[in-house]
């Protein structure tokens, strides 16, 4: 059964793939940046925990379409798994698998869509506030890759894969080995029409999250 769009998408003359993703890019860039040159000043301070080796964490939030995505997509709820290994204290590489229920609002009836991102990236976490504290602080920006995936619930059609990248900001708020993660990602994907035939071109939306951290970090030891 074909889908036969109900909306057209109105494309800003500036809103191509090459100009959003490299826009996207240098703002991330510039903020992770920023955050890397203190790692050095928070390393040496005595006082800091060691980082655990691993950490696992379970989200949940919201994926909000921006720009010409909104044309398409319906905001949605998602829920994420993540997976981060300490290369040391103030770096990590940050594995991400996050499943967003949305509809397709371009097409007849807006038909449920999954919408499926699974990603690799690097956290740069400069500072720990009040490390020597039962309750810290530590604030991160991150810059990954990965692939985005749209997958209709109930409706036989093949699904689309697309590139993806994001830059991401947040903050750790840690009691001990739990602790509670807000995390604001900027999404830049590439993305192919559902159904039927057409141009493909570059998208954006937010990903807002709150997870449950788990072995967050241990007492340093002496």
């Amino acid at each position: 059964m074909r889908i036969t769009p109900a909306l057209a998408v109105v494309k800003h003359p500036r809103s191509t793939t090459r100009y959003v993703i490299a826009r996207g890019m240098v703002t991330a860039l510039g903020t992770l940046g920023m955050l890397a040159s203190s790692t050095r000043t928070s390393e040496a301070q005595a006082s800091t925990p060691q980082a655990s080796a691993w950490e696992f964490r379970l989200t949940s939030g919201a994926l909000v379409p921006t720009g010409n995505q909104r044309n398409s997509l319906k905001g949605a709820e998602i829920s994420a798994a993540q997976l981060s290994w300490l290369v040391r204290p103030s770096v990590a590489v940050t594995g991400t698998f996050g499943w967003a229920r949305s509809r397709d609002r371009a097409s007849l009836n807006a038909p449920k869509l999954n919408v499926f991102t699974s990603d690799l990236g690097v956290e740069v976490r400069p500072t720990h506030w009040f490390a020597d504290r039962r309750v810290s602080i530590s604030p991160f920006a991150g810059l990954g890759a990965g692939a985005r995936s749209y997958d209709y619930r109930k409706v036989d059609a093949d699904a689309t894969h697309n590139l993806a990248g994001y830059g991401a900001v947040g903050a750790d708020f840690g009691v001990g080995r739990v602790g509670v993660r807000f995390e604001a990602r900027d999404y830049v994907s590439g993305f192919k029409p559902l159904v039927g035939a057409g141009k493909s071109d570059a998208r954006n939306d937010v990903v807002m999250t709150v997870a449950l951290n788990f072995n967050r970090r241990r007492a340093a030891r002496d």
